[in-house]
């Protein structure tokens, strides 16, 4: 495969195995392998992240591998977006995998395919691995265009990456000026994303990377391709999760995956596909808000305690 792999890790060996499995069988010529650093206060982690590391280094393939590795804990959003901004500064484009993402095989030459064919279209954002319409065919095509940006398993160009803001600067206008209605129509969305990014604008630097990156593509007015089958599957609940640590069902989670059919077929138009992102508003940023906020909080609670 030509396409550069972008590989996020910290201190999870047992799911960073299987994605780096995924990974093997695409035998990416170049490996950007972004990892960051144990903190001081959590017992054990340290040694996580060398064994986390150690899978690095049984790449058998003909691969250059480049790392971005972290010495010190910069947490989830300094980190993540650093290091993408350290990738961007080495290449033109790139597949994302983070360790908890396993994707489809076929997703490699999915991506590789759309990142070619897109390559200067600036209505197009990201590819994205996953689809949560819960078996629903969108369209007769491989893949529809949204809204929303997918974050576990992606793709994208740093023509794209190029807009993103960790500290979304750009919020007070967008608020001021009432954009969210323009772009999302529906008050319950809108009132939604209103806090979300409030949130991120309050605090930057929390555990966060992906709402800032939503923020950026709805500021260019791109869209996001997203495959009519899901071509990713999320294994990352658990204790050392950053987001999702109980074993609480998350609809959008650990889906299983299906092979994309090729040759790919390709829709004559770029239109958004509003029937499906209704429904994805629904199921990720809505039916789970109270579910999303109660594991925030647990993680925070829990991150006191440790301290303490």
């Amino acid at each position: 495969m030509q396409t550069p792999v972008t590989f996020i890790i910290f201190k999870r060996p047992q799911t960073t195995e299987k994605v780096f499995q995924a990974i093997r069988q695409a035998k990416p010529r170049n490996l950007f392998v972004i990892a960051d650093g144990p903190r001081n206060d959590h017992e054990g982690e340290a040694e996580k992240c060398e064994a986390t590391r150690a899978i690095i280094e049984r790449v058998d393939w003909d691969c250059e591998v480049i790392k971005n590795y972290s010495d010190i804990n910069l947490g989830c959003a300094k980190r993540v977006s650093s290091g993408l901004n350290w990738v961007f500064s080495n290449v033109e484009e790139t597949i994302i995998l983070e360790d908890d993402c396993i994707p489809d095989i076929s997703f490699f030459r999915f991506s590789e395919e759309l990142l070619k064919k897109y390559k200067n279209d600036t209505r197009v954002s990201t590819i994205s691995a996953q689809n949560v319409q819960s078996g629903r065919r969108r369209t007769n095509y491989s893949y529809y265009f949204s809204r929303y940006s997918h974050c576990w398993g992606w793709a994208t160009w740093r023509r794209a990456w190029q807009h993103y803001d960790l500290s979304i600067k750009l919020w007070k206008e967008v608020q001021a000026e009432n954009l969210l209605q323009d772009i999302l129509i529906d008050p319950k969305a809108v009132n939604y994303w209103q806090r979300t990014f409030q949130s991120v604008y309050d605090n930057p630097t929390g555990i966060t990377w992906d709402y800032q990156w939503t923020f950026a593509c709805w500021m260019q007015g791109s869209l996001s391709i997203i495959p009519n089958v899901n071509l990713v599957s999320n294994v990352g609940v658990g204790a050392d999760a950053t987001h999702f640590t109980s074993n609480q069902k998350f609809s959008f989670i650990n889906i299983p995956t299906q092979t994309m059919e090729f040759p790919l077929k390709h829709p004559p138009y770029i239109l958004r596909n509003v029937e499906a992102d209704i429904v994805t508003q629904k199921t990720v940023y809505k039916a789970t808000k109270l579910d999303i906020f109660k594991e925030e909080l647990k993680k925070k609670l829990n991150y006191t305690k440790v301290k303490k």
